[in-house]
């Protein structure tokens, strides 16, 4: 007998035998359950009631399992929706999530699966049904599936509001930043695949542990893989496992990151560097909902949340033939770009107090260390190129030179050029500061005035830029290799700009002509 649920459920199928199948099978898990065969007829339950999850045929005789879905997004209806697709449908399950349901189940249903994923959607783990004979289970491939040894029934207690240690750490009030809680908070709902996208060194992980954390798997295993780290001929192995005597030196049978993740989130790091031919099997995996170990004769259920996250664009690989397109669709369902630090610098402050804060807790240092005015509107200035890893080793750095309380610009050990370029625009901005005694008093700022637009734009941004490169060249005695180096420009580079803005170092500025 099974224990009583609060849980309730709308079932919406126009088949009446597998609206019958479905029900007795949810009934037997203790669910309520309630059933509808058409868009309107489920609209009516939907009116009367509030369901604890909706689960609905793609196709319905006045319409279609999105339909639903839409109205429950605009009524701003809390149910989790799961979608019952044709077989192969690949492009129906993926409107299905993004269209906002929690999963997707193709035809024929297999209920075991059935199951284990309404119990995800609700947040419990599935009451154990009567043990079969292993024989009257055949897999796919005819032999005996796997019979698991059961599992007590979850207590069905409500979950409690998940707080997420990594969403903590994800500093910053920038308008960049709440978009990307924002989703987090949104997609953590479902199981929809999200492709975490951003350059290296912006917090992929962070995002990922995020949504990990906040959804109901949160209490589950989370294990991060990176792909490109991984030999390509040990890929098949670290990710299915494998069976004793597979090959030479498996002495024993071995979980892959998918087993090491069922019930969890399998997170996918550098998705882009995965070669071809494992882009397929991992396909095959995501579809089926199964791993076959390296040596084994059948495939093991999985239940696995994928996140994936690429500084690479992804299209691009698309269309280069180095990345699979139906698996790029499977992927990309949701995505969550991460925005690099350059773009919310209004972030920066907020950042290294909490950097600061981290590096003295570790080190056992109190108070933590702070940044002078100077040194934050330095940092301001800088592109960071290596995002908030970058800015997290120089603060190491910095913190080990400056062995006080407060870091300065010389301790930041940022190029030269910069500082120096910093301090003549803070000698220029506004009138210089002065001292009286050893208070610095700052100049009270001017009102800003609105600059001319320039009549002619590419004359105008030629003119910036050939005064560019004559400062640069000037402060490096006119040895255009280090001018152009210290602005990221090759000596090629430099001699095209110079001679297509009529920049002569031996004649015009008096130098000599040298590289």
């Amino acid at each position: 007998m099974t224990t009583a649920s609060h849980f309730s459920l709308l079932v919406v199928d126009d088949e009446p035998d597998l609206r019958t199948l479905y029900e007795l099978t949810l009934l037997r898990e203790g669910y309520d359950i309630e059933t509808a065969g058409t868009v309107e007829d489920a609209l009516a339950h939907l009116k009367d009631r509030t369901f604890s999850a909706v689960i609905t045929d793609m196709r319905l005789p006045d319409g279609t399992g999105l339909d639903l879905l839409r109205r429950l997004e605009e009524g701003g209806r809390r149910e989790k929706a799961i979608v019952i697709t044709a077989y192969g449908s690949a492009e129906n399950a993926v409107e299905a999530l993004k269209a906002g349901a929690y999963d997707y189940l193709t035809k024929p249903v297999d209920l075991k699966q059935f199951r284990a994923v309404v119990a995800s959607a609700l947040g419990r783990a599935p009451a154990v049904v009567p043990t079969m004979d292993p024989t009257s289970l055949p897999s796919e491939n005819g032999a005996p599936a796997v019979v698991r040894a059961p599992r007590p029934v979850a207590a069905p207690a409500a979950p409690a509001a998940p707080t997420s240690q990594a969403l903590r750490r994800m500093a910053g009030q920038s308008g960049a930043m709440a978009q990307v809680r924002e989703l987090v908070d949104k997609v953590a709902r479902s199981m929809a695949p999200v492709l975490v996208t951003g350059e290296s060194g912006t917090g992929k992980e962070l995002v990922a542990r995020s949504i990990h954390e906040v959804s109901v798997r949160g209490a589950q295993p989370f294990i991060a893989v990176n792909c490109g780290a991984i030999p390509e001929q040990l890929l098949e192995a670290e990710f299915f496992g494998y069976r004793k005597g597979a090959f030479t030196g498996a002495a024993e049978d071995r979980e892959g990151f998918f087993q090491a993740a069922n019930g969890g989130t399998l997170f996918l790091d550098e998705i882009g560097d995965l070669p071809i031919a494992m882009q397929s099997k991992l396909l095959r995996s995501i579809q089926e909902r199964s791993v076959r170990p390296v040596g084994a004769v059948s495939e093991q259920p999985v239940n696995v949340r994928l996140l994936s996250a690429t500084h690479k664009d992804l299209g691009a690989e698309v269309q280069a033939g180095r990345f699979r397109q139906d698996l790029y669709y499977r992927l990309n369902v949701i995505q969550i770009r991460v925005p690099p630090l350059r773009e919310r610098l209004e972030d920066l402050s907020g950042i290294s107090e909490r950097v600061l804060d981290r590096i003295a807790s570790d080190a056992g240092v109190s108070p933590a260390p702070r940044l002078t005015r100077e040194a934050l509107a330095l940092l301001t200035r800088y592109a960071f190129p290596g995002n908030v890893r970058e800015l997290e080793n120089l603060l190491h750095r910095a913190v080990a030179l400056s062995g006080g309380e407060t870091i300065d610009v010389l301790d930041l050990g940022l190029p030269e050029s910069l500082v120096g370029e910093a301090d003549a625009n803070d000698a220029d901005a506004g009138g210089a500061a002065r001292r009286d005694g050893n208070e610095l008093i700052e100049p009270l700022p001017l009102a800003p005035v609105a600059a001319p637009l320039p009549q002619d734009l590419a004359a105008y941004l030629d003119e910036v830029e050939r005064d560019i490169l004559v400062r640069a060249l000037e402060r490096y005695r006119f040895n255009r290799t280090a001018a152009g180096a210290s602005m990221g420009l090759s000596l090629r580079q430099m001699r095209y700009r110079m001679a297509r803005l009529g920049v002569n170092v031996g004649g015009d500025l008096g130098g000599s002509e040298r590289d």
